[in-house]
């Protein structure tokens, strides 16, 4: 499955969506309207355009989720080191690191997560 990423102003909206879904889609225009200051029509001009790409579904007046939050954004982390680094994670982590420096607690957690896949492939 291959979804776009979302511009900013989606992303917000998106992640009331995922907050609440399932969620009636009156509650969706409610938060929308609260939230981000929109309109019904514009809320659902929107949530049209989610649900073509296949975040979401409009099923009999309840909006639901077709994939999480975390899925969605590690679909998106993958797709960035595949076009940006030919799939390399190694290359990547070394071009962020040579402008900002790790602090030690990131290079712990990197170290966790490292040993944690470490683990699982025992």
């Amino acid at each position: 499955m291959k979804i776009s990423g979302l511009a900013p102003i989606e992303s917000k909206f998106a992640d009331i969506i995922w907050a609440g879904a399932p969620m009636s889609s009156g509650e969706v225009v409610r938060q929308a309207a609260q939230e981000l200051d929109w309109k019904r029509t514009t809320t659902y001009t929107v949530l049209k355009r989610l649900c073509d790409r296949g975040l979401f579904e409009n099923r009999g007046g309840t909006v639901h989720a077709l994939i999480s939050r975390q899925e969605f954004y590690a679909m998106q982390s993958e797709r960035f080191v595949e076009e940006s680094f030919q799939g390399s994670l190694p290359a990547f982590l070394a071009a962020f690191s040579t402008r900002r420096k790790l602090t030690p607690q990131e290079l712990e957690e990197l170290e966790a997560v490292i040993g944690s896949m470490r683990g699982a492939r025992e």
